[in-house]
């Protein structure tokens, strides 16, 4: 009897640990998720940081590079540093505040289309090494696009024309709207949702796909800069999951990251966040972009696609990058495979001068060796980075090997996109160099 009690007991030991190993596998992860920190617990230095970020931010402002911005840097998993600086507008009403709204403008493209094409490429539903053509039909039939495959099309490397302007479609010579393809009122014709009180004919989507097909390509393949197949990406992702695009990315990504503000067509969710407002509108909305979707491309597609329409605040992008930076991991949770997320963010075509990865933007090929004013980013920054920029002033970047990830938000277009002085004084490459030159700048 002692000897079968001694053994159920021991049964039970073995039982207790295994659960006890399971847990611990579970909780792996945990560190993973982002915390509040402080910069001394990271080994930079905290004077030094705030001098040079308020000296680079004040000068942004003053030069009306923006109205107002935000910065949050996260470093060996904890946000060490986030403030906000200025106003919404020249007007000096509404200051800038940390959980404020973004216009993402072309980070859409890493943080919206690309996430879904790399879940499908971990699935085994997406083949790189495919012609796009693969996923779609239209092109099967274009005797330039039908072998493009989808590797080069997403590293920019397949000759694609860079960008359609499609607002030039629906505007007369005397700037009055085609009535064709808008009104000012819903029915069951017009239904797609540009701007309050601007609705597009549900033909319309099908007007831009066929202008994308029928647009040149170089015969020469290199480094070329093309927006065009993630107006595209929606219907892809759709096609391939049977779930709508939106729903999609929201299911399997934001609502699990705990990113309740990271969407599209965010006027219509309610949020109690102030969303910053972008450009004056003199041409299509003629008015103050607020609420909804600045780049026209993405109003005209109904505020949802692959291009632009992202909207989110700073601390959404941040669990976003984190998530990659950890190849696909967040909190214990697995979104993505790490080896999707390695070959994403891997430069591609670095023999034919391409820096760029996936989708995702990379150094420049010769970074390390660039003075500040000539880097991108920052000239510290590894060769294993990676990020995206957006027209709107945000800008994204995660540093694996210096596990660091930087989120700089604003709307560099108020009040009109003329306003480049973020790009002359290179604002957001020189704060992203401050937090790399802060380890340096502790006293010994």
């Amino acid at each position: 009897m002692n000897k079968i009690l001694f053994i159920l007991i021991g049964l039970l030991s073995i039982s207790l640990l295994a659960q006890e190993g399971a847990k611990t596998q579970l909780n792996i992860g945990v560190s993973d998720e982002l915390a509040p920190g402080f910069i001394s617990e990271v080994g930079l230095d905290s004077t030094y940081i705030y001098q040079k970020v308020d000296s680079i931010m004040t000068l942004g402002i003053q030069k009306e590079a923006f109205p107002g911005a935000q910065l949050l840097v996260a470093k060996n998993g904890k946000i060490i540093f986030h403030e906000a600086y200025g106003y919404h507008t020249y007007d000096s009403i509404q200051p800038v505040a940390l959980n404020d709204i973004y216009d993402l403008a072309s980070v859409t493209k890493v943080t919206a289309a690309l996430p879904a094409l790399m879940k499908l490429h971990g699935e085994g539903k997406l083949d790189l090494d495919k012609p796009f053509s693969t996923y779609w039909k239209p092109w099967q039939k274009k005797a330039d696009k039908k072998d493009l495959t989808v590797r080069e099309i997403l590293a920019h490397q397949a000759g694609l024309t860079p960008y359609i302007i499609f607002l030039n479609e629906i505007i007369k010579k005397n700037g009055k709207l085609k009535k064709r393809w808008v009104r000012n009122r819903q029915n069951s014709k017009y239904n797609s949702l540009a701007y309050e009180n601007l609705y597009i004919s549900k033909r319309f989507k099908k007007k831009i796909y066929r202008e994308i097909s029928k647009s040149t390509v170089a015969n020469e393949k290199k480094y070329k800069y093309s927006g065009l197949t993630f107006l595209l990406y929606p219907q892809i992702v759709e096609n391939i999951t049977g779930v709508e695009y939106s729903k999609y990315l929201r299911t399997n990504f934001y609502d699990p990251l705990g990113n309740t503000t990271m969407g599209f067509n965010p006027k219509t969710k309610g949020f109690s966040n102030k969303i910053v407002p972008t450009e004056v509108d003199t041409i299509f909305r003629h008015t103050l972009t607020k609420d909804w979707v600045h780049d026209e491309n993405a109003a005209l597609m109904g505020g949802v696609s692959g291009n632009a329409g992202l909207f989110a605040t700073a601390k959404d992008l941040a669990r976003l990058m984190q998530m990659y930076m950890n190849y696909g991991v967040y909190g214990g949770k697995r979104y993505l495979e790490e080896a999707t997320v390695k070959e994403f963010i891997r430069v591609q075509y670095p023999e034919n001068e391409n820096r760029r990865g996936l989708g995702f933007d990379k150094p420049l090929l010769n970074n390390s060796e660039l003075l500040l004013k000539d880097s991108y980013p920052a000239p510290q920054a590894s060769a294993d980075s990676f990020g995206h920029s957006g027209f709107t002033g945000t800008f994204i970047w995660a540093d694996p090997k210096n596990e660091m990830v930087f989120i700089f938000l604003s709307n560099r277009v108020n009040p009109s996109r003329d306003h480049r002085n973020i790009y002359r004084l290179n604002i957001r490459t020189a704060l992203n160099s401050v937090f790399y030159e802060a380890e340096e700048a502790i006293p010994n």
